[in-house]
């Protein structure tokens, strides 16, 4: 399953455009919205109680000079003030962005979510779920941290630069020249050198990702390697991998030297020559005084700090704008139609099916006709099975019944009237699918049986398991309905999970049923239960059975044998024995001779 780290977000170019995609969040924070302009208002309090500081600093420092206690005194307060004012702004501005983007974002996850579930089937067929959840997980997680951190933190340090600039060009326009040549340019260089170490110490993470493959891979398969007598080629294997570790993490340890020497000889050495040069202007008459001095250096220090975090924060909102704009992609995929029709049918279906002239091609390849010119007709409570190679479209007919696809050619009539003349919930509230690999949800027992009919009653579950031959194995676990099936139901065996799927339709009581290969992987034992499971659940309903064990379709009202897209023959199990060369006979003396 594919993964996404942070690193591997893609970024978005800044523009006019991808700034109104993303000002598009806006429209998920509902009544939420006064609170990030709110927030705005703090932070600009924040800030300006940040600039004040500095200049109290440097009028603290000047009361030495002119032996003014009184005024220490008064400054000092101010200083105090400032730092109270500045943490209970701070305190508010961090509430109000953090509950600001966690209800915008708890909107936009629960709106990603509802769109996604009612995509159509052609959209899963194209997308890899793994990747598709991983994505959204990464990108959820970029937006919160821009909007809960970073966008604050840019407008603060940007507000802090010009500011300083300001205030800097007032104590004195030479020495902020002086500062303006070389402290931006240092502090972009280190940004951009820190930037390329962070690189390396990733290649060293993924080799090491990549080394624990190896081990993971080789445990797992630990079997395979003894059998083989390949402990040798796996040692070697690892070996190769961790000198390529050490190898990378060396080069990487020498960049930090380096970058570490930078620092202490560019900036620190920038902070030393502003600090000589505003000595010295202080001496020639040009500076006031000391305490400017001071604010000066310390103005310095925040714009050259505020340049180096500035430009890793526009990174990260490059990366959020980026990360919006996919997911409003998601957002605005078009969600499948409830109703094709003005005045959509919602009344029981009773289970008569005809498909008259029916041709479909799969959307992802349109130019493989699945289907071809397919008709027949299936009339109330009969057994409709359908038989043939793989690929030549059994369960295909079955997805079209599910309207999970729109046709492309001819119609499916269910009671006489077109399949898209029904709402979609009601037809398919209408019908239910046993499939070959049941997939349950990491409920109890109860739950998934449930999920046929979420209302239903603890008796109503009760005998739609007994109906279902399941009530004895469930009786039979410590926790009974209560028992947990784990991830996928994979706590409980083939035969277990098909007779839940069994009890779940049951519980459902549809018109139509689709049972797709639904014995195919048992074993004799669980295929005789599931069996006779499923004759109970046949009774009194259109049945659809897509099967490649024949013998379980011998009693079939009508057979149908599909191959390359096409019914090749139609008839009962006798009618179809009787044809000479024809494909289910041929199919049938295989079976049967083999067993």
């Amino acid at each position: 399953m594919a993964r996404f780290k942070e690193n591997d977000l893609p970024k978005a170019k800044l523009d006019s455009n991808s700034l109104q995609k993303a000002l598009r969040i806006f429209k998920y924070a509902k009544n939420h919205k006064w609170k990030f302009f709110l927030g705005l208002f703090f932070l600009l309090l924040t800030s300006a109680t940040a600039l004040a500081f500095p200049k109290l600093m440097g009028m603290l420092v000047d009361c030495v000079t002119n032996k003014d206690l009184g005024k220490a005194n008064q400054v000092a307060l101010g200083l105090m003030v400032i730092l109270v004012l500045q943490a209970i702004f701070s305190f508010f501005r961090i509430y109000l962005f953090v509950n600001f983007t966690e209800n915008s974002l708890s909107n936009i996850r629960f709106a990603l979510y509802e769109n996604l579930i009612k995509l159509p089937m052609s959209f899963f067929s194209q997308k890899r779920v793994g990747e598709l959840n991983s994505r959204i997980s990464a990108d959820i997680s970029q937006l919160q941290d821009t909007f809960t951190t970073t966008i604050a933190e840019f407008l603060r340090q940007l507000i802090l630069i010009i500011g300083g600039f300001i205030i800097l060009g007032n104590i004195s326009p030479k020495l902020t020249f002086m500062m303006l040549a070389i402290v931006p340019l240092v502090a972009v260089a280190a940004v951009i050198f820190g930037r390329f170490i962070r690189k390396y110490g990733k290649k060293t993470q993924d080799k090491v990702a990549e080394s624990q493959v190896i081990v993971e891979e080789t445990l797992q398969g630990i079997t395979n390697v003894k059998a083989f007598a390949n402990e040798w080629y796996e040692l070697q294997r690892y070996k190769n991998k961790i000198t390529e570790i050490v190898k990378i993490a060396i080069k990487g340890g020498q960049y930090r030297g380096y970058f570490a020497s930078f620092i202490i000889l560019c900036l620190f050495g920038c902070v030393v020559a502003v600090v000589w040069y505003g000595i010295t202007l202080t001496i020639k008459g040009e500076v006031e005084g000391v305490g400017d001095l001071i604010s000066f250096i310390l103005y310095t220090t925040f714009i050259g700090a505020s340049f180096g975090g500035i430009a890793e924060m526009y990174a990260q909102i490059q990366k959020a704008v980026g990360a919006t704009e996919r997911v409003f992609e998601l957002l605005d995929e078009v969600p499948e139609k409830i109703n094709s029709s003005p005045n959509p049918i919602v009344e029981k279906i009773k289970g008569n099916v005809s498909f008259n002239t029916v041709s479909f091609s799969y959307p992802s390849r349109s130019e493989i006709a699945v289907l071809k010119d397919v008709s027949f007709e299936a009339n109330f409570g009969q057994k409709i099975a359908i038989v043939g190679p793989s690929g030549a479209g059994k369960s295909t007919i079955a997805s079209l019944l599910l309207r999970f696809y729109d046709i492309d050619n001819g119609e499916i009539l269910i009671d006489g009237k077109s399949i898209y003349d029904f709402e979609l919930e009601n037809l398919r509230g209408n019908m239910s699918i046993v499939p070959q690999d049941v997939i349950l949800f990491g409920g109890t027992i109860k739950e998934n049986i449930a999920y046929g009919k979420p209302d239903a009653s603890d008796a109503e579950i009760m005998e739609a398991a007994r109906q279902a031959n399941a009530l004895n194995f469930i009786e039979g676990f410590p926790e009974k309905m209560e028992t947990l099936v784990g991830e996928r139901g994979i706590k409980l065996s083939g035969g277990q999970r098909q007779r839940i799927a069994i009890a779940r339709a049951l519980l459902k009581n549809p018109s139509i049923l689709i049972l797709d290969e639904a014995t195919s992987s048992l074993d004799s034992e669980s295929e005789k239960l599931v069996q006779e499971a499923l004759e109970i659940l046949m009774e009194g309903r259109t049945s659809f059975i897509i099967a490649h064990r024949l013998s379980t379709i011998r009693k079939a009202d009508q057979i149908l044998v599909l191959d390359g897209g096409k019914i090749t023959e139609k008839g009962t199990h006798q009618e179809l024995i009787n044809l000479e060369n024809g494909t289910y006979k041929n199919l049938s003396n295989l079976q049967f001779t083999n067993n």
